[in-house]
């Protein structure tokens, strides 16, 4: 059976084209349907690489008699996450406040008239753990809707009415100053794991936006506890199995609280993230092991993720085959002995043994090893282990790869944008920063309408229907500013700009709170808004420090009040939940800062006086500084009217809030002053 998923851009709704279900994608004809028919409907949301999501696919969806109840009762509706967020969040949003928890696949049920009424995630074919099984909701669903359609229309009217009073208290709208910066450092302390790293207990996710936080602090206050935070934790993820140690990149986040065993699935946003946080650690520090995870990440993102079109897929599965025919999580990545000694001979896998910690027992399942770096390097001879890790990942290459999502999600680009053109300037790699303009210039030639609004995704060189979020804005505008100080092409400041103005207009209310969905877009049970950061930054702190960094760039007050403004949300909540707002305070750092502006006055790129200015004002550590790089007279960013040579040489100008000190021509001295 081919159902109405078959035209879908989406890999995720691709997969469930041949279900015995007749799913519908979300869309009024689901709903109205559903009101011909007096039936509830069945929402359920995922996403391509999501593991879970594939086992409630195989055990329920594609099980012919549980098929032949849902369409005999329900209108089912599949929904990618990643092509709908606001749909998600704001099913997200009733199912954690009726359960207290969330995740994918999400089960919810609704009424014709979008209200929901029951809620769940997984669910099993059969009884198992305290879980009823799916058909066993099933027909508690129909029955309820059959025989008690009073008690549910009243139970969906009711979580309908909550929704809609969960809007964001402003307070004072002030931003956050010393005080609530120390707050939260303090709170990020006292959650703080000494001894592995990162945050909280298992699972454990990277926390590439608090890491960003602890990196500007200690770049503007000198805090040292702040560096240390960030630098324990950034080697232990890099030592663990969380991270590639063949190929590069990092899996979405550890089951375990060492970092040792992965949810093998790998998504582009933490991987754009996280390059950008090993890269600004290796800025900070010069620690050879951030600058080799930064450089083995951005490869990873261009070699693994790049699409024909010059934009970057979305994820690579946890599943794959595991040589027998079944879709095994992390089979691709893990190893035991045996295979170990099959590829390297005896002498070499048991040097790759201690060096990777695999072990008899396995650290993973059935005998199998994740590989880790338990030891320092330094102990083994770096020749014959580059032989070993280059012999292994060619070995692994040969086995059945993970599946990849190929669409092109606008936020995530923006994001790797900003990570490559920023560690491909660092590292002096221009082929990085190459890459990250040919994802910009796709999405200006295939995301952006006539009117500079956003498509949130594409595939195959085709743009999706789904107009772009808040994210989809402020992280472009993000990715654009950084391509735009790296390069010195002014088009893309304008191209920020166009974006911003949107987040201006569309996605702000009369009292400067920001929503994730623009005023003209589709209208949901409750327009979606929310501050904190989950596996990117919000739509709102994201926002905030694009909003910054423009009116840094360009003077405009109208950009700097409305970030002002927003990071008043990060006064309110960053002493309370720092964990969960790390973008905003970063932003936060940053404005306090100033941000600081410089301007790079030569001849050119290629002339080595000015490339030197050019990179010591892009190392500069002072938080969220914006650069730019012209020729004298040039009007290609504001920065840099009336600045001309000094003595006829190339200079560098710095400025806060558009007051400048002397300029110098002096690299040394330039770098002294941006990093204090």
């Amino acid at each position: 059976m081919v159902n109405r998923l078959a035209d879908a851009m989406s890999p995720y709704l691709l997969q469930h084209a041949d279900n015995p279900v007749d799913w519908w994608p979300w869309s009024t004809e689901a709903f109205e349907e559903a009101r011909r028919r007096d039936v509830p409907v069945l929402l359920s949301v995922g996403y391509s690489a999501c593991h879970w999501c594939h086992v409630m696919a195989h055990e329920s969806f594609e099980d012919d008699e549980t098929a032949a109840f849902l369409n005999g009762h329900f209108v089912s509706v599949k929904v990618d996450r990643e092509e709908r967020p606001d749909v998600d969040a704001v099913y997200m949003e009733a199912v954690q406040a009726a359960t207290g928890q969330g995740g994918w696949p999400m089960t919810v049920f609704l009424t014709p008239d979008a209200e929901p009424f029951y809620f769940g995630t997984y669910y099993p074919p059969e009884p198992r753990h305290g879980m009823p099984s799916f058909r066993q909701v099933l027909q508690g669903v129909h029955q309820a809707w059959a025989e008690r359609r009073g008690e549910v229309t009243e139970v969906a009217g009711k979580i309908v009415r909550d929704l809609a009073g969960r809007e964001i208290s402003y307070g004072d709208a002030q931003a956050p100053g010393e005080a609530e910066l120390g707050q939260a450092l303090l709170g990020l302390t006292r959650e703080y794991d000494p001894q592995r790293g990162g945050f909280g207990g298992a699972p454990k996710f990277p926390p590439s936006m608090v890491i960003e936080f602890l990196l500007r602090h200690h770049a503007r206050t000198g805090a040292e506890g702040a560096l240390q935070m960030a630098a324990d934790t950034c080697e232990r993820m890099a030592r663990g199995g969380i991270y590639d140690q063949l190929g590069g990149g990092f899996a979405r986040y550890s089951v375990d609280r060492e970092w040792v065993v992965p949810h093998f699935e790998k998504m582009l946003y933490d991987n754009a993230l996280l390059c950008r946080v090993y890269a600004h650690l290796w800025r900070a520090t010069g620690s050879d092991l951030a600058r080799r995870v930064a450089l083995e990440t951005a490869d990873f993102m261009v070699r693994e993720l790049r699409t024909a079109e010059g934009g970057f897929a979305s994820a690579l599965d946890a599943d794959s085959d595991d040589g027998t025919g079944r879709h095994v999580e992390g089979a691709y990545y893990v190893w035991t002995p045996a295979q170990l000694a099959e590829v390297l001979g005896e002498e070499d896998a048991e040097l790759a043994a201690r060096y990777f910690g695999v072990t008899q027992e396995g650290t993973f399942e059935h005998g199998a090893s994740v590989l880790q770096l338990p030891q320092q390097d330094g102990v083994f001879d770096a020749d014959r282990i580059a032989s070993v890790r280059e012999r292994l990942l060619a070995a692994r290459d040969g086995r059945p790869a993970p599946g990849r999502d190929d669409k092109v999600v606008a936020a995530w680009n923006g994001l790797a944008i900003a990570a490559l053109a920023e560690t491909g300037a660092y590292f002096e790699r221009p082929d990085l920063v190459e890459a990250a303009g040919a994802a910009a210039d796709l999405l200006v030639r295939l995301h952006l309408d006539d009117h500079a609004r956003l498509f949130r995704t594409s595939k195959d060189g085709r743009a999706g229907a789904h107009a772009g979020v808040l994210e989809d804005y402020a992280d472009v505008a993000e990715g654009f500013l950084a391509l735009a100080s790296v390069t010195g092409e002014g088009v893309w400041l304008d191209f920020a700009g166009l974006l911003l103005d949107h987040v201006l207009t569309r996605f702000r209310d009369d009292s400067g709170s920001l929503y994730d969905t623009a005023s003209d877009a589709e209208r949901l049970i409750r327009r979606p808004q929310d501050p904190t950061d989950n596996a990117t930054p919000s739509g709102w702190t994201a926002a905030a420090g694009a909003l910054l960094s423009y009116a840094a760039h360009t003077g405009s007050e109208p950009h700097r009040e409305a970030a002002e403004h927003a990071l008043g949300v990060v006064k309110a909540l960053g002493p309370r939940v720092p964990r969960f707002i790390g973008w905003g305070l970063a932003a936060a750092e940053a404005l306090l800062d100033g941000p600081r502006e410089v301007a790079v006055v030569g001849p050119a790129l290629s002339d080595a006086a000015t490339r030197g200015l050019h990179r010591t004002a892009l190392l500069g550590t002072a938080p969220g500084a914006v650069v730019a790089f012209g020729t004298e007279g040039s009007d290609e960013f504001p920065l840099l009217a009336d600045r001309p040579l000094v003595g006829g040489s190339p200079a560098a100008y710095v400025c806060r809030n558009f007051t400048c000190e002397a300029p110098t021509t002096d690299p040394e001295r330039l770098r002294a002053g941006l990093n204090s």
